[in-house]
C-alpha cells in the first residue's frame, strides 16, 4: 500500500475518538474540488516519496495505549488490494478503524465489513447517483457501471450494522438544494448524512489550470 501522508493526532476525523490518520495515494476519481492533488494525480504521486508502511505501523504500535483509533483516507484506500492485511495489523493492536471512501469498490467494502476490519465508514456521495450528475463532479465519463457500484456501496453500508455516515460537498453551480433533498430521500436515515460546504483553495482544478507544483 502506498502511503502519501500521515497525521499523528486528530480529534476531528473520528467522532469521539483520538486518532492517527493515514492518507493513501491513488484515486480513480478526479474531483475538481479535491484539496489533495498529490494523493490523486499520477504525475504528482510519481514525483513523491511514499511513507513506508512499516514506519507508520511501528509508530502506531508505540502509541497504541494513547490512541483510540486510526482513520484511513486518501486518495481512495479501497484501490489497494493489501488494505485488509494492513488494517488487520492495526486491529491487532486493539485500535478502532475508520475508513473514508468514495464507495466505488463495494466488493472491498463488503470484505472489510464481513471480516470485522472497520468500525466506522464515511462514504462520499458526490451527487445524485446518475451518470449525468456524478460526471459533473468526478471528472469521468461513461460511468454507468460506476454508478451501480456506488449504489451497491450505499446499500451495503446501511445494512452493515456498523457506524457510518454519508457526506456530500456542496459545490455552488453544480449542486442545488433540491438535489441535496433528493439524496436524503434515498437514505434510510438522513441523520447519517452531512453536507459540507465547498472550501476554496489549492485544488485539483487549480492545479490542472495552472500547472503549479503542490507544496505540503
Amino acid at each position: 500500500m502506498r502511503i502519501g501522508g500521515f497525521t499523528k493526532q486528530t480529534l476531528i476525523d473520528y467522532p469521539g475518538k483520538l486518532a492517527a490518520m493515514i492518507f493513501t495515494q491513488g484515486c480513480n476519481f478526479r474531483c475538481g474540488y479535491c484539496h489533495n492533488p498529490q494523493l490523486v494525480l499520477p504525475h504528482l504521486i510519481n514525483e513523491s516519496t511514499p511513507i513506508a508502511t512499516e514506519e507508520v505501523l511501528q509508530w502506531i504500535q508505540t502509541r497504541k495505549n494513547w490512541l483510540d483509533a486510526v482513520v484511513i483516507s486518501g486518495g481512495e484506500p479501497t484501490l489497494h488490494n493489501d488494505l485488509p492485511e494492513f488494517i488487520a495489523q492495526i486491529k491487532g493492536m486493539g485500535l478502532a478503524v475508520k475508513l473514508d471512501t468514495n464507495g466505488s469498490n463495494p466488493l472491498m467494502l463488503k470484505k472489510l465489513i464481513r471480516e470485522h476490519l472497520v468500525d466506522y465508514v464515511a462514504m462520499d456521495i458526490k451527487h445524485l447517483p446518475s451518470c449525468r450528475d456524478y460526471e459533473k463532479v468526478i471528472g469521468l465519463k461513461n460511468t454507468e457501471k460506476l454508478i451501480r457500484r456506488i449504489e451497491q456501496s450505499m446499500i451495503i453500508l446501511q445494512q452493515a450494522g456498523i457506524d457510518y455516515e454519508f457526506r456530500t460537498t456542496y459545490i455552488p453551480g453544480i449542486h442545488t438544494p433540491e438535489a441535496i433533498e433528493q439524496i436524503k430521500s434515498l437514505l434510510l436515515d438522513e441523520n447519517k448524512y452531512t453536507v459540507n460546504e465547498y472550501r476554496d483553495g489549492y485544488t485539483i482544478a487549480h492545479h490542472q489550470a495552472t500547472g503549479q507544483t503542490i507544496t505540503t
